[in-house]
């Protein structure tokens, strides 16, 4: 289409948008398809961006953008390896310390093979592509080098711009408007290795709901995590929603699962890159604070439990206390930073 054509498309579709219209998935597909081949400007993406910061998103809105990203991403085959990705949408606001980028490493430590799906911090200072890069991880799309790094370390990163190079059109724009969009919302469910196993957070309910009914077309095994005051994984500061693919959906504390309480001070992430990645390593070397190793070993519980359903949470805990007490997380870091 010319240039002119494509003002015309997006300008109908945003005037459908702003008349509180929902996209159809075909429509939706259709448009992220497009904005990933470069076929609208920097103000069009914005404006279509800005939109679902002002309403939810609808479930075939999602299904359409999923579509379209995992169509237009590298595709990677691990097919070999039972893997799990753990990721959360982020978004959530909270600077929280790398708790899924941990927890990943202690699943790893344990024997299982994570195959993470992740990015630069958008509404964070860290991400897990932030923190892993300072730690000297070599990021990665060939396949071969992946697949050496799950056979020795049980742990590669799918860091997701060398897998979606349509969305560098977007990621800019991403940076500027500096708020979660509903990429936040995209990055777990367009993982392209496509694991078997997916335990993801979520920073609010009806984003779990729309991944309940998403997740439960794609035979995997899942569990989908909320903290009630707001986090996008178990943060033990209250109240946690969990949905899985075996157990439904259940409203737990953390005394449910044998923990105690604790403040949102004791997991703040830091304030630079540097910060963050000082306690990512204290953590994986058995020198974090209870409260620290508490929240890790929640999050790795529930992982390891979507792996193996027949487990009981007390078995992953033990499994995951394990795996940071004889170092075998932060062994799993070492070997992975090692693979160049």
């Amino acid at each position: 289409m010319s240039i002119k054509q494509n003002y015309k498309q997006m300008k109908k579709i945003l005037n459908q948008l702003f008349e509180q219209q929902k996209l159809s998935e075909k429509d939706a597909y259709s448009i992220l398809l497009r904005i990933g081949k470069g076929e609208f400007n920097p103000a069009q993406i914005a404006a279509f961006l800005t939109v679902y910061l002002m309403r939810k998103i609808s479930v075939n809105e999602l299904k359409g953008f999923q579509k379209a990203l995992l169509d237009l991403c590298i595709p990677i085959d691990l097919s070999d390896f039972n893997t799990i990705d753990l990721c959360g949408t982020g978004g959530d606001g909270k600077n929280t310390f790398n708790i899924s980028t941990l927890s990943s490493f202690v699943v790893g430590g344990a024997g299982y093979k994570v195959a993470k799906h992740g990015n630069y911090g958008v509404s964070s200072s860290c991400g897990s592509s932030n923190v892993l890069e300072y730690l000297g991880y070599t990021f990665t799309n060939d396949n071969e080098t992946l697949k050496r790094q799950l056979d020795t370390a049980n742990f590669c990163m799918m860091h997701a711009p060398l897998f979606h190079p349509a969305m560098k059109n977007v990621a800019p724009i991403r940076r500027e408007l500096g708020v979660k969009t509903f990429f936040n919302m995209l990055g777990p469910i367009v993982n392209p290795s496509l694991p078997k196993s997916q335990l993801t957070g979520v920073f609010n309910l009806e984003i779990a709901r729309i991944y309940n009914y998403l997740l439960q077309d794609s035979n995997k095994n899942y569990t989908i995590l909320h903290s009630l005051d707001g986090y996008d994984e178990i943060s033990l500061t209250g109240d946690f929603k969990v949905i899985s693919s075996v157990n439904g959906e259940e409203l737990l504390a953390p005394h449910n699962i044998g923990f105690q309480k604790i403040t949102a001070n004791s997991i703040y992430g830091g304030e630079t890159i540097a910060d963050a990645a000082k306690i990512f390593v204290n953590i994986l070397q058995n020198k974090g604070t209870e409260a620290q190793n508490n929240v890790v070993i929640a999050n790795a519980s529930y992982a390891i439990k979507t792996i193996d359903s027949a487990l009981s949470y007390e078995d992953c805990k033990e499994i995951a206390k394990r795996s940071i007490i004889e170092g075998k997380a932060y062994k799993a870091l070492k070997k992975v930073t090692e693979i160049k």
